[in-house]
């Protein structure tokens, strides 16, 4: 099914065909890479995507639905528009090879206890199942994964909570775990899930009801020059009341078990309380130590956790990674702006800037703030409201960027603070929009503070998008909370450093 709105523009449809969507990230950025190519899409027909679809400009056929795929490219003329759809077949075509170019030995299994069977009996014995498909197919893929004696990391978001209650219910009775729904991060046995940074193997087991607090927990272990030996991301649903905490349960008692694990840190956004207490009666009587930190909660905030853990392990006296410009501007007292691609790191943010500022509030996502709101405000990018129509802003950082320039034109904004957050999947270079914004903005702007989560092995460099920012006039700090403490003291009226 083909429909060509333009000679340089054309959307395909193929019905049915499956693909991963985190793979398909990949491919719609090879394809996007290839001369003369204005925009590509490469990606399951679900309506975020549909919408991604519609900004381009184009539409896709009526019927077209989430178990279909796009392809969908607009090019400066006809040979570039063939050189496009030529790199996305072949990028698919390694797809179904398994992407080393060998052809399939038979025909692929169905269902992944079908795939699991076939593992074993070819002496290939499958202990985890990866689930990234629609959501409301999910719990029935877990479910068959469960049933095979498969652990299962459920990278799917839109899970009704009642169906992962039930999955998480079922993989105790098995004594299996359930990483997720909507797991963004995970590191199993060295190898990297989702929005993974490439740290180092070590001693410190991570249990993660957190993305973004996942990835900054390990980012400052690797700077502390300690490694993870697994984080098990258990969704952030885990530790409500609805769930009840199971995943972080079983995954605290997994990482107790696993000689090479020798600490462990469980960091979370707020539990409810029943099930926190039951959490910390568990960890209490574990033989390996646990450090937990719940965010925006007490004066209990990452870095601490992990300075606490590093000096434990024998690892103190190191100060976390900052990189400062030689100048900054001049600005009077003012107002805070966060402005943040990671859910746990802005309300990080805004608990450690309430402290100092008082009142800082968090936004919804709803269209509030900005240059017109008065006081503080700290906003998530990543909330749903604004992911509807677009992909989440650690893939795509454009209506971040976009408000950050406002935000530095804005004469009521002291302190703007912004995350910029490395790792496999993540936008190859996030640095760049936020340096051109401040080459543009004038010298009485804001004074800015970047919380970079990143370790130094993170393929979009996390050095190199350091340097970049503090030539571009930014103060870099590898500790959110460190960043988020600096900008609540410049919005409140202390000296630049």
């Amino acid at each position: 099914m083909t429909t060509e709105p333009a000679s340089a523009t054309r959307v395909e449809v193929r019905k049915g065909a499956y693909r991963d969507s985190v793979a398909l990230m990949r491919v719609t950025r090879e394809v996007a890479d290839v001369a003369g190519v204005d925009a590509a899409l490469v990606a399951m027909a679900t309506d975020l995507n549909l919408g991604i679809l519609a900004e381009m400009g184009c539409a896709a056929p009526a019927g077209t639905g989430p178990d279909d795929l796009l392809i969908a490219v607009r090019a400066a003329d006809g040979a570039a528009l063939e050189r496009a759809l030529g790199a996305a077949e072949s990028a698919l075509a390694a797809m179904s090879r398994g992407g080393d170019g060998a052809a399939p030995a038979d025909v692929p299994p169905r269902t992944l206890r079908t795939a699991a069977r076939r593992a074993e009996a070819q002496g290939r014995p499958a202990t985890l199942a990866l689930v990234s498909v629609p959501g409301r197919y999910a719990a029935a893929e877990a479910f068959d994964a469960l049933e095979a004696g498969l652990d299962v990391l459920v990278f799917s978001d839109n899970v009704p909570v009642e169906q992962e209650a039930a999955l998480k219910r079922t993989a105790e009775e098995l004594d299996l775990l359930v990483m997720g729904p909507d797991c963004g991060t995970a590191v199993v046995g060295g190898a990297g899930f989702g929005f993974a940074n490439a740290v180092r193997p070590g001693p410190v087991g991570v249990v993660a009801a957190s993305g973004t607090g996942a990835q900054q927990v390990m980012c400052l272990l690797d700077a502390a020059g300690l490694g993870v030996s697994h984080c098990l991301g258990v969704g952030g649903r885990d530790l409500s009341a609805a769930v009840g905490g199971a995943s972080t349960r079983r995954a605290l008692r997994l990482l107790d078990e696993d000689p090479a694990t020798e600490r462990i840190v469980l960091v979370s956004k707020p539990a409810a309380p029943r099930v926190a207490e039951e959490v910390r009666e568990l960890a209490a009587g574990l033989a390996t130590p646990v450090h937990t930190v719940l965010v925006g909660t007490g004066d209990s905030d990452i870095s601490a956790a992990v300075a606490e853990v590093a000096a434990a392990a024998g690892a103190g006296g190191f100060r976390w990674p900052e990189w400062l410009p030689d100048s900054a501007p001049q600005r009077p007292p003012g107002a805070l702006r966060g402005l943040f691609c990671g859910g746990t790191l802005a309300e990080e943010a805004a608990a450690v800037a309430s402290r100092t500022l008082g009142p800082v509030r968090v936004g919804a996502g709803d269209g509030s703030g900005g240059g017109s709101a008065g006081g503080h405000l700290v906003t998530d990018f990543g909330d749903d409201a604004f992911t509807l129509d677009r992909p989440h802003p650690m893939i795509d950082p454009a209506a971040r960027t976009e408000r950050f320039a406002a935000e530095l034109a804005d004469p009521a904004a002291a302190a703007v603070l912004v995350d910029v957050v490395l790792g496999h999947g993540a936008h190859p270079d996030p640095a760049a929009g936020l340096v051109e914004a401040l080459a543009h903005a004038g010298p009485q702007r804001p004074h800015v503070l970047v919380s970079l989560c990143g370790s130094a092995g993170d393929v979009q460099g996390r050095d190199d998008q350091a340097e970049r920012l503090r030539r571009a006039g930014a103060e870099v700090y590898a500790s959110n909370s460190a960043a988020a403490r600096r900008a609540a003291s410049l919005a409140a009226g202390a000296e630049p450093a």
